[in-house]
């Protein structure tokens, strides 16, 4: 398969002469059709991105003002759908330097051997010559995306993507407008069971910090944003089942009741648990399933996260004589991270 049967797409803000560089290297390199996206730089960019679409005989598309890079590469996706005709599949690069054309080549590569998945340019962070921010903050995502969404890759920040034409398709309707977007991207091929494949390639920065857009806190914020939901209904069905708990364990105790901390966790667990089922199924997962199965597997996990919390409670209570209470906020934050996993895997899974 030929280079071009590939678009590659560089959406771009504020560029340096290394998109110019970045533009005629493709070019040598055997790539005949690219698409830049100016994200609204501004008038004083104009030159550069001249010197960059004359260098690799580019087709230029502009946002009067800055929407964000997600919205820049739906707008590539857009037009190549809509303008481009007979072409296999995508392929975003950073406008950076960071993406060498010989990488870029063998991500397009491994699309055209593995046409059903999305394939990924993934760096190695361990280099010493990493900047510290880009190391720190693709690190910290990783470790955290990766635990919350049971998708393990090497780098989930990557702008090198290289996806088919259907995929184009489908991720154009793939929420978020600025870098979050790229993480929703890789959440949808969990939702869709689209395989991802990495392909090695050179870990490349220019400059102390390098010169990519990306802020490690601002924008892990937005990213971290898409578990707000999920976290938002957890605590406060927490904070109803702690404060039903404490008071159901009191009571129980005042008229000498057996086994209070079962009773209390079990009492406890049915208020809040209603309430964090409707939660969970209609705001955060937004499962359209059979309520009848969803609420036996909801029910079922219930149980026995019920049976370990009222277990481990009971433990730490018996053996190293902590407070009821705050042996429950311990066990249950623990048993909540487990929870997530699972309903989103088992009990509200998406088809």
């Amino acid at each position: 398969m030929t280079m071009d049967e590939f678009i590659v797409i560089i959406p771009s803000l504020e560029p340096d002469v290394k998109l110019v560089k970045l533009a005629g290297e493709l070019k040598a390199e055997g790539f005949a059709r690219i698409v830049i996206v100016d994200d609204g730089s501004g008038p004083e960019y104009d030159k550069i991105f001249r010197e960059a679409q004359e260098a690799g005989s580019c087709v230029l598309l502009r946002h009067c003002v800055n929407q964000g890079k997600g919205r820049a590469l739906k707008t590539a996706f857009n037009y190549c759908l809509e303008q481009e005709k007979g072409f296999f599949g995508v392929v975003t690069v950073d406008s950076d330097g960071q993406h060498c054309p010989e990488d870029i080549r063998r991500c397009c590569q491994a699309l055209a051997e593995h046409p059903d998945c999305l394939v990924l340019g993934s760096r190695d962070f361990a280099g010493k010559d990493v900047p510290w921010k880009n190391g720190f903050g693709n690190r910290l995502t990783r470790k955290i995306f990766g635990f919350l969404s049971g998708i393990h890759i090497q780098d989930t920040q990557t702008g090198l993507r290289a996806c088919s034409a259907k995929l184009a398709r489908k991720f154009l309707s793939t929420a978020g407008e600025r870098f979050e977007y790229e993480m929703n991207m890789l959440m949808d091929c969990k939702e869709y069971g689209i395989s991802i494949i990495e392909v090695p390639i050179q870990t490349i920065y220019l400059g102390e910090e390098g010169s990519t857009h990306f802020h490690p806190v601002r924008d892990s914020l937005r990213i971290y944003a898409i578990f707000g939901k999920f976290l938002a209904a957890s605590l406060s069905s927490s904070v109803i089942d702690i404060i039903m708990f404490t008071v159901l364990i009191w009571l129980l105790k005042l008229f000498g009741a057996d086994h209070p901390i079962l009773l209390a966790t079990a009492g406890a667990r049915i208020v809040s648990s209603i309430y964090n089922y409707l939660m969970n199924k209609g705001v955060v997962f937004r499962c359209e399933g059979n309520v009848r199965a969803t609420l036996c597997k909801y029910y079922a996990l219930c149980i026995v996260q019920m049976l370990c919390s009222a277990g481990l409670v009971s433990a730490l209570f018996t053996f190293l004589h902590l407070n009821e209470t705050a042996s429950k906020i311990i066990v249950d934050t623990v048993l909540f991270l487990i929870s997530f996993r699972i309903q989103k895997e088992w009990v509200f899974k998406k088809g």
